[in-house]
């Protein structure tokens, strides 16, 4: 099929457009998408044109990124027993399961789940993987790093370290560690599993030294747990101000700030508006680990504060997290599922107008300061356009879409926007 020259009255949502772009009854006006070598050339506002696709009206987003998943674990549940509730239980059959692999099993999986996150329209993957010994690199790291360099120009994957907290206790330890990810490559950040059951502030510390004096980029999970008496993240974004840590941090889970009075939650956000974190929510995985005792409906939904920290400008993104496995038996590598159940357990309106680009702004996850208002002019044509929804009700209605590439059908059906 050959390359659309402009994609005609789609719909984009309002963070993407410009700020003086028209309206119409209070509605951004349709867009028309100039596509040339593979990239978008211009955005502006639809006119007539019969040479042009005609999407009616359609939704259209750009390619999505996955900000945290576990391809390491992915598809395991069907060949375990029962898994006992909540965080620890699940962590627990994840290490029984480990007996079970092999680089081809791993490797097998973490595909699996990439072909499905490209098929849905995701274009960048961050994958933890699970580091439990000072001196031996896991099994799955190799094979994540085999993948990023499989996969490279179709989905760009990165990979994070998930060390346990204690084994940074040692400062020099710490920094074999990073020195160890950091030769991996630049698609490798160091991680860390944070958390009231490992907390120690020295070793958290170290960690962020030791990143620091590699120039390497942060992921870390954060008080995944409903404590009111965590700190990470609280101290993470002190100590990052006391160290004077110049990359970005990524913060996932953040589950305590939903136990905590609200002044201490959002003084603590305020912290972490102050410093170069990103946070990621993961809506599906928290709300089936926390708060879970077998034959009891939970009565907390686990799932952080994300309209408190949109509201002080910290960068947020929705992700997948794990899926079929036995920290989460459902998903399918989709974000959108992510932003559906956050759309519904956290009430958030407009969620295309305004919570999409939590599914999209993979820039959140680079250092250096984002663009208040991104763009898709000079970016690569990765759009993918959604045939049955609406604003009103998306992403209800998103299964069926069309995925483009470079400006290229990769997925999907596309005839009935074609010129006749």
């Amino acid at each position: 099929m050959r390359e659309p020259v402009l994609l005609n009255n789609v719909r984009l949502p309002r963070w993407l457009l410009a700020g003086d772009w028209p309206q119409r009854d209070g509605v951004p006006v349709l867009a028309g998408v100039a596509i040339e070598g593979g990239r978008v050339r211009s955005v502006q506002p639809a006119t007539p044109s019969p040479s042009a696709w005609d999407l009616g009206g359609r939704l259209a987003l750009p390619g999505f990124v996955d900000a945290h998943t576990h391809l390491d674990k992915a598809f395991t549940l069907p060949r375990m027993k029962a898994v006992q509730p909540g965080l620890l239980g699940a962590i627990d059959a994840m290490l029984t399961d480990r007996a079970h692999w092999t680089p081809e099993d791993v490797r097998e999986r973490a595909a699996r789940g990439l072909q499905w996150a490209w098929a849905c329209g995701t274009t960048h993957v961050r994958t933890h993987v699970d580091w439990w010994e000072p001196d031996s690199v896991p099994m799955a790291w190799p094979v994540m790093a085999e993948l990023a360099q499989d996969w490279a120009g179709r989905v760009r994957l990165e990979q994070v370290a998930l060390i346990k907290l204690p084994l940074f206790e040692d400062a020099a330890q710490a920094l074999r560690l990073a020195q160890q990810v950091k030769a991996t490559g630049p698609h490798a950040l160091l991680g860390g599993f944070v958390h009231s059951t490992n907390w120690s502030e020295r070793a958290l510390r170290n960690l962020l030294v030791a990143a620091q004096a590699c120039e390497l980029d942060i992921d870390l999970h954060v008080d995944e747990e409903l404590n009111a008496a965590a700190v990470g993240l609280q101290t993470t974004a002190r100590l990052l101000r006391e160290i004077g840590y110049e990359g970005r941090v990524v913060c996932g889970h953040l589950c305590a700030l939903a136990a905590q009075p609200e002044a201490q939650a959002f003084a603590t956000l305020d912290a972490v508006a102050r410093a170069p974190i990103t946070v990621v929510s993961l809506p599906a995985t928290n709300l089936l680990l926390q708060d879970a005792v077998t034959g009891r409906t939970p009565r907390l939904r686990g799932i952080t504060l994300v309209k408190e920290a949109q509201a002080r400008g910290i960068p947020l993104l929705f992700a997948s997290d794990n899926v079929q496995d036995p920290f989460c038996r459902l998903g399918s590598f989709d974000p959108i599922e992510a932003l559906g159940t956050a759309a519904l357990v956290a009430q958030l309106d407009a969620p295309f107008d305004t919570w999409s680009q939590a599914l999209c702004r993979a820039d959140w996850l680079r250092r250096g300061t984002a663009p208040a208002r991104p763009t898709l002019v000079g970016e690569r044509a990765d759009l993918v356009l959604f045939t049955d929804a609406d604003r009103h009700g998306w992403p209800s209605r998103s299964a069926n879409r069309v995925v483009l590439r470079d400006g290229h059908v990769a997925h999907g059906d596309a005839t009935p926007f074609l010129p006749t």
